[in-house]
Order: C-alpha cells, then sequence, then structure tokens
C-alpha cells in the first residue's frame, strides 16, 4: 500500500502521475486527502475525489508516503500536524518510505527528515532541503527517502517510486 496525499493546490500531474504508474506496476495506491472532503482542488483547478480520508489510512500494511507539490498544496501538507508525524514515523523506519516531489521536499526538510540525506527540490528552493546535500538531479533516491524535482518529471519520479515498491523490472514494463 502506498498513500499519495492531497491538500488544496497540490500539484495535479505529479500526483496523478504517480497514482497511474503504481496502480498500473500493481501497487495498491491511494490517493488520500489531508482535509474533511474527499475532493480536493488541485493548483490549476483540477478537482479530484480521492479514495480515502486521512483519519481513514490504515498505516499497517502501507510501505510509503508521497507527496505531490505544488502552491500553496506544498504549505498545506506541512501544516498538518498529522501528516508530519507519520512522515517523521515512516522517515525513521527502515522498512518504510518516504518520496516527496517538486516543493514537496521542503516539508521533508523542514522537519529534520533530510538531515545528512542526498536530495532533490524544484530548481531554486534548494535552501529548503535543511540538512541534504542538494543533488540538482531529476530524480533522488537516498536510503528509504525518494525526492523529484518537479512536474516535469513526474513521470521519472514515478517510476522511481515504482521500482524502489515493485523492482526494476516491474517499473521498467510500466515505462
Amino acid at each position: 500500500m502506498v498513500y499519495i496525499y492531497l491538500a488544496e493546490g497540490f500539484e495535479e500531474v505529479e500526483a496523478l502521475t504517480a497514482a497511474d504508474v503504481l496502480r498500473r506496476a500493481g501497487v495498491d495506491a491511494k490517493l488520500v486527502s489531508i482535509s474533511e472532503s474527499l475532493k480536493v482542488t488541485g493548483a490549476h483547478g483540477i478537482c479530484v475525489e480521492t479514495d480515502l480520508l486521512m483519519n481513514q489510512c490504515n498505516y499497517e500494511n502501507c510501505r510509503m508516503l508521497v507527496l505531490p507539490g505544488g502552491m500553496p498544496g506544498t504549505l498545506n501538507l506541512g501544516a498538518s500536524e498529522q501528516l508530519c508525524r507519520k512522515l517523521q514515523e515512516f522517515a525513521a523506519s527502515p522498512d518504510k518510505k518516504v518520496a516527496a516531489i517538486c516543493a514537496a521536499p521542503m516539508v521533508l526538510g523542514k522537519l529534520g527528515i533530510l538531515q545528512g540525506k542526498k536530495a532533490t527540490i524544484y530548481p531554486g528552493m534548494e535552501e529548503y532541503l535543511t540538512g541534504a546535500e542538494p543533488t540538482g538531479e531529476a530524480v533522488t533516491v537516498d536510503g528509504n527517502i525518494i525526492t523529484g524535482q518537479g512536474p516535469a518529471l513526474a513521470m521519472e519520479f514515478a517510476l522511481a517510486i515504482a521500482e524502489n515498491v515493485k523492482g526494476k523490472e516491474t517499473a521498467d514494463a510500466v515505462a
């Protein structure tokens, strides 16, 4: 199970590409709203109906938490205390993973999750990778943390997640 969190103002291409690629790879990927409504509107006015509300999530079988970027979506994700606690919990566990793309790695930086890790973020936002070594790469995988640069690289990011969860052969087949 992989949870992809949506907050008002999320980057649509990043969230939906991840969900699509993961589902094609046979991963049980769920879109999760951090608000009280299943419907969440993205940064470009596209309204998406999520699968679950955050309080309905069962983390026992969840392997990864994914954060799409976008503004103000990233700020809204970072304002969710419940989500931030889960991100810290997952990042601290060797059996769990966290992925964030575009501006969303700034949430991980703020929480101290990137300390001593290599990471990437939307170009020009490197100062928000607190404690990390910015790579400038399209996608960076360091241990149980995956970061991506932005919307133009949503497919590469999604395929990196698929490879991390299901293996290279499955990710290559989806690609």
